[in-house]
């Protein structure tokens, strides 16, 4: 009977020692799985801050870049006292060079033909069909250009600026004529936007294609 005792004691101690065992390894198992839960949460938030972080600093550079760049109202920086330069831009494609006289601006209209007409003859008040190209006289730049949307414009002499309106009669159609054209003859102390500054003076060379009598 002493034997079969000790076996059952036996054999109690050891079912409690693997229960202890069994238990102390599903502990673990719980640690194991709280920790990597933690860890991953932990993850997924720091990428949750980065990607919000990373949403203003876009969100910023947008905003900066077209501050910089595309506004329409920008107005261009005044030209008075400056003198006329070369034209920095590359002509677009079919335009005729503009021969930009360097140096001080013209207080004064100045025609010039470039190339004489054979047609009718523009007169006064007129309604014109031209090509032209514009240089802004302190910077160099085209700032318009009917060339550039390929196809000519077409104006009545009495609704554009006064430079025009005395600077193209006398041309005959088929010529090509140079104008300088002093600020107060152009857009005087109020410029035109971002293309043309304050007190600028304007180069054109402009070709006359028809023209219709006011």
């Amino acid at each position: 009977m002493g034997a079969p005792k000790r076996e059952r004691k036996k054999a109690g101690r050891q079912a409690r020692l693997a229960a202890q065992r069994a238990a102390a390894r599903k502990r673990a198992v719980r640690r194991r799985l709280t920790l990597g839960a933690f860890v991953i949460a932990a993850v997924v938030l720091i990428a949750f801050l980065i990607s919000l972080t990373g949403d203003e600093d876009g969100t910023d550079v947008t905003a900066q870049n077209t501050t910089t760049t595309f506004d329409p109202f920008a107005e261009a920086e005044s030209a008075a006292g400056k003198p006329c330069v070369p034209v920095a831009d590359p002509l677009p494609a079919g335009a005729p060079a503009v021969p930009v006289r360097v140096g001080p601006p013209p207080t004064e209209l100045v025609k010039e033909d470039l190339r004489p007409g054979t047609g009718e003859t523009v007169t006064a008040g007129a309604t014109v069909t031209v090509n032209y190209i514009g240089v802004a006289c302190s910077t160099g730049r085209i700032f318009d250009s009917s060339y550039s949307r390929g196809q000519p414009a077409t104006f009545s002499l009495a609704g554009v600026i006064r430079g025009w309106t005395d600077g193209l009669p006398g041309m005959q159609v088929g010529g090509q004529r140079l104008l300088g054209i002093p600020a107060d003859q152009a857009y005087g102390p109020s410029g035109s936007g971002a293309n043309i500054g304050p007190h600028e003076t304007l180069w054109f060379v402009v070709e006359v294609l028809e023209t219709r009598p006011a």
